[in-house]
């Protein structure tokens, strides 16, 4: 027998599914990253349309089976519409909704990084906050979520400014983290030291950062 549940999260990934349904994964509160089918998501009367697209944030009411769950009913609570309308915006997007899924699993607590996440999405829709800088804290923050940032190399010299930057990404809460700004020197020392780490710790061929990287 199925159990019904009832999930907060955002939408990682999108695919169609045969000619009407969707499959999406899921970063959830409480269960982690999971896979779910909406059926007939894709006609276009469907309540599913646009609570199955990527970046979508959500309370999921879901039927729980043994390998996957099945949406019943989605009560969407930001879609980040603006960002999707921003073309460098929405890859800066894609590539952090990218690593989330590198690091996220299945019935883990990834509570941190849902947070993370969703603050990040939101810090991309304020123009006062420069995209390079949003990416290098979002990097940084999440192989210190994930327990695997190394600092900055040892044999490097970086600008007071630069080291007291990356103290308060280490160590701030999430809910602060874009609260700063940094010139452009220091931003690309946090650029370098952001490269480091993800060449350390992830080295994936992230399919987003692909085009970003020919965007900007």
């Amino acid at each position: 027998m199925q159990d019904n549940v009832e999930l907060k999260g955002i939408i990682l990934r999108s695919e169609p599914i045969g000619d009407y349904d969707r499959r999406v994964i899921i970063l959830t509160d409480n269960r982690g990253k999971i896979t779910a089918f909406a059926k007939g998501a894709r006609k276009p009367n469907s309540r599913f349309v646009a609570g199955t697209n990527l970046f979508v944030f959500a309370n999921f009411k879901l039927y729980e089976g043994k390998n996957s769950y099945s949406i019943n009913d989605i009560e969407a609570l930001n879609y980040f519409d603006e960002l999707r309308m921003d073309v460098e915006g929405a890859y800066y997007g894609m590539y952090m909704l990218e690593i989330a899924d590198y690091y996220t699993r299945e019935n883990n607590d990834e509570i941190m990084m849902l947070k993370l996440l969703y603050q990040s999405l939101k810090a991309l829709m304020h123009p006062s906050i420069d995209n390079r800088l949003i990416r290098v804290i979002y990097e940084i923050k999440s192989t210190v979520v994930n327990g695997e940032f190394p600092g900055p190399r040892d044999n490097a010299k970086y600008k007071n400014a630069t080291l007291h930057a990356i103290d308060h990404i280490v160590q701030s809460s999430i809910e602060k983290l874009y609260t700063f700004a940094v010139t452009d020197e220091v931003l690309k020392e946090l650029e370098e030291i952001a490269a480091d780490t993800c060449r350390l710790t992830m080295n994936y061929p992230f399919k987003s950062l692909e085009v970003l990287n020919s965007l900007i």
